[in-house]
């Protein structure tokens, strides 16, 4: 059973854009979420604790990439990564921190997060992770349990940011399940099937979500594509894990289905007819159900 949770935000300032705080009932953890301008004059006690600390970059091309990284005293070493920035050391540059600490947080319990972290977030690949080494520390079991427990906390406090880093995109479901048997956010399991010319039959499966429309891994992607689909969607074509055979080698999310059938096709296409359920019914009946 899925029960509800209760989180606090404290806006320090009185402005979302500036340092804030969030809180889950019940949990001694908390999360600090700072913009990179007011590191330095922050007086906050939480910030020079010991704690875990992600760095959020945004690219030139609009992806999105994140340091992970741990501190015994997180507002020393964020104050070093503006040192290294300054003096070109480091050659990412970020715009807002989300720190995350807690009672009794030592470093071997912040050593474990940072490598356990780093894991999660390139398994997830929603981000760019730019992280270079952790260490994998080995925890007594009573410890790992309560650390492991730790970081189902900062999962739904950092989403809850805005920060879907450490957010699976998700996966095709079980084939045991009936299209109506859904969970979490996805609506139900699509199907598209066309036929190119040159090309032959191209099948791709996937599934609309609260982000957007995710096409799984394992669907049939179209060599060709042509002028009628957006440069984003020829770029990500490029970029996507395709093997020689044509077949896509990871889930990859979008933001509407439109673009999704555009991704598999290589042509203009609407994603609410493209896109169908095994019994035939497309996206858009299905919407017009709800």
């Amino acid at each position: 059973m899925v029960y509800g949770k209760t989180i606090e935000l404290y806006l320090v300032n009185g402005s979302a854009d500036s340092f804030t705080t969030a809180e889950l009932s019940n949990w001694n953890g908390k999360a600090l979420k700072i913009p990179r301008i007011e590191v330095a004059s922050c007086d906050s006690d939480d910030l020079i604790q010991p704690g875990v600390y992600f760095l959020f970059c945004k690219e030139d091309d609009g992806s999105d990439s994140v340091y992970i990284g741990e501190a015994e005293n997180v507002k020393e070493r964020l104050l070093q990564h503006l040192r290294d920035s300054q003096s070109e050391k480091e050659k990412y540059y970020w715009n807002t921190a989300v720190v995350f600490v807690g009672r009794d947080l030592n470093k071997a319990h912040i050593r474990y997060l940072e490598n356990r972290f780093v894991e999660i977030a390139r398994k997830c690949k929603r981000y760019t992770v730019l992280t270079k080494k952790t260490y994998n520390t080995v925890l007594k079991d009573s410890q790992r349990d309560v650390m492991e427990e730790f970081i189902d906390n900062v999962k739904v406090l950092i989403n809850a940011l805005g920060y879907n880093v450490l957010k699976p995109i998700p996966s095709k479901p079980a084939p045991e399940k009936s299209v109506s048997e859904t969970k979490d956010d996805e609506i139900a399991y699509l199907h598209l099937e066309r036929t190119i010319k040159k090309v032959g039959k191209v099948e791709a499966d996937g599934s609309q979500t609260s982000e957007g429309f995710v096409v799984f891994q394992g669907s049939q992607i179209s060599p060709e594509d042509d002028d009628t689909i957006p440069a984003v969607i020829k770029q990500r074509r490029k970029s996507a894990s395709i093997d020689e055979n044509g077949v896509l080698q990871e889930d990859m999310l979008f933001t509407s289905p439109s673009y999704a059938a555009m991704f598999v096709i290589g042509k203009s296409a609407n994603g609410l007819t493209s896109w169908k359920t095994v019994e035939g019914k497309t996206l858009k009946s299905l919407e017009n159900e709800d």
